[in-house]
C-alpha cells in the first residue's frame, strides 16, 4: 500500500473502526484446546496511554510503520513487539503530545527531521490484561525518520510494511504458556518477529479499515 493511498483512506479521519479480526484475539484455553476465557483482566486502577502509528514512505513510496522490540527485565510487555508509546504523564497536554514524547524517548524520533504531521487519534483501545486505555495516535512522516533506540527500553527498532496488517495478510497462530495461562493467539510475522496481543489487535483493526472492507 502506497502512502498516498493511506492518506486518501484517512480523509476524513475515522471516528469508528471495524471489529478486531477474531483470529488475533488471545484466548485462554484448557489442555484440550477448549476456550475458558476471552481475556485475562487487570484488577488495578486503569491508566491512559498513547502509542504512535508513524507512517512513512520507503524508497518505492510503500507505507512503512515503526515498531519496537521491548527490552527484557521489569518492563511492561517485555520482549514483545510494540508500537512506540507509554503512559500519558500529567505534563503531557494531549495523547498526541504523549505519543510523540514517548517516540522521542524510545526511538529518538526527531519530528522536524522526519517532517511528522499528526492526523488524528483512533478510538481508545482497552488493554484489559494490563489496565491501560490506549490512544493510538496516527501520524505521517514526509521522509524516513533517522532513529536511534534507547537501550534501556528497546532491543530493536523494526520497520514493518503497513500492508502486512491488511485483510488477507497471513496470520500465524501460536499456542503457549504465558504467566500461568495456556493461550492461543494469532499474530503477524514481521521478519523474525511475531506481532501479537494489543499491538496486533490495534493494527489489525486499523488494517481492516484501510483495506476498505468496512469503512464506517
Amino acid at each position: 500500500m502506497r502512502v498516498e493511498d493511506v492518506r486518501a483512506r484517512l480523509n476524513p479521519f475515522p471516528a469508528h473502526l471495524p471489529p478486531i479480526p477474531q483470529e488475533i484475539i488471545p484466548l485462554v484455553i484448557d489442555e484440550a484446546g477448549n476456550e475458558l476465557l476471552r481475556t485475562r483482566r487487570f484488577d488495578g486502577p486503569r491508566r491512559d496511554a498513547a502509542v504512535l502509528i508513524l507512517i512513512y514512505p520507503d524508497a518505492a513510496d510503500e507505507a512503512q510503520i515503526v515498531l519496537t522490540e521491548r527490552a527484557e527485565g521489569g518492563h511492561r510487555h517485555a520482549g514483545q513487539v510494540s508500537l512506540p508509546g507509554g503512559a500519558i504523564d500529567a505534563t503531557d497536554a494531549s495523547p498526541e503530545e504523549a505519543a510523540l514524547r514517548e517516540a522521542r524517548e524510545e526511538v529518538g524520533l526527531d519530528a522536524e527531521q522526519a517532517g511528522v504531521q499528526v492526523v488524528g487519534v483512533l478510538p481508545i483501545f482497552d488493554v484489559r490484561v494490563s489496565g491501560f486505555l490506549v490512544h493510538p495516535v496516527v501520524a505521517f512522516a514526509e521522509r524516513e525518520p533517522l532513529l536511534a533506540k534507547d537501550d534501556y527500553e528497546v532491543v530493536e527498532i523494526i520497520a514493518a510494511r503497513l500492508a502486512a496488517f491488511l485483510p488477507g495478510a497471513p496470520i500465524e497462530t501460536v499456542t503457549e504458556e504465558r504467566d500461568g495461562f495456556r493461550l492461543r493467539y494469532g499474530g503477524y510475522r514481521i521478519g523474525r518477529h511475531h506481532v501479537w496481543g494489543a499491538t496486533a489487535m490495534m493494527l489489525g483493526r486499523f488494517g481492516a479499515y484501510l483495506g476498505g472492507a468496512a469503512h464506517i
